[in-house]
């Protein structure tokens, strides 16, 4: 089966293949955030994966991908902007607010949609010291590990009492309906990110 077409197969193929599970969710972890990391706690419900070590891999990817996107815009900011001119808006949004509230931006920039990706090189382009922003990082890299595993890991149980074996394209229907609500609670997110 080159891909699975119902939930189960889909978990059945994630139990085989659990150590490549776990390098993905390291790597998305460590660019980009929330979807995946939702069902990968979902799967940690179901028995597939390792809560613990799911959330472990989770918060050092995060931790890991920030430090080395604040690492590149600390030592090569200002020439990729110049580079990639696309850039400049989001960058320049991040670090007004990190400007303004850093402790709270550090604390929250993982969730919405949009701003991950360039809040780490922004952090880097400002005066923020290397000491607060990895002391920031590492809690805020654990807090977002844990909400969003535990979170998809309660919708696991939720759907759980929702559903039996009979009706998977329930627990499917249900499951894309929770990712599109929290892609859609990100982008409000950034909505008002943008306008602060």
């Amino acid at each position: 089966m080159l891909f699975p077409s119902d939930l189960a197969s889909f978990l059945d193929l994630i139990r085989q293949h659990g150590d490549a599970a776990y390098s993905f969710m390291f790597a998305y972890s460590a660019s980009h955030s929330l979807l995946f990391g939702l069902f990968a706690g979902y799967a940690a419900h179901s028995g597939v994966l390792a809560v613990g070590t799911l959330i472990a891999v989770c918060w050092i990817g995060s931790f890991a991908g920030d430090t080395v996107r604040f690492w590149i815009g600390r030592h090569y900011g200002a020439r990729l902007l110049k580079r990639f001119p696309t850039l400049e808006r989001g960058v320049k949004t991040a670090a007004r607010l990190a400007d303004k509230h850093y402790y709270w931006m550090i604390m929250i920039h993982r969730f919405p949609h949009g701003i991950r990706g360039m809040a780490g090189f922004a952090y880097g382009m400002s005066r923020l010291p290397w000491s607060t922003f990895l002391a920031l990082n590492f809690v805020a890299a654990g807090i977002w590990a844990v909400a969003v595993v535990m979170a998809g890991y309660a919708f696991g149980q939720v759907s759980e009492k929702l559903m039996n074996d009979a009706s998977s394209t329930l627990g499917i229907v249900m499951l894309v309906g929770f990712l599109g609500l929290s892609w859609y609670l990100s982008k409000k997110l950034e909505q008002i990110a943008e306008k602060s």
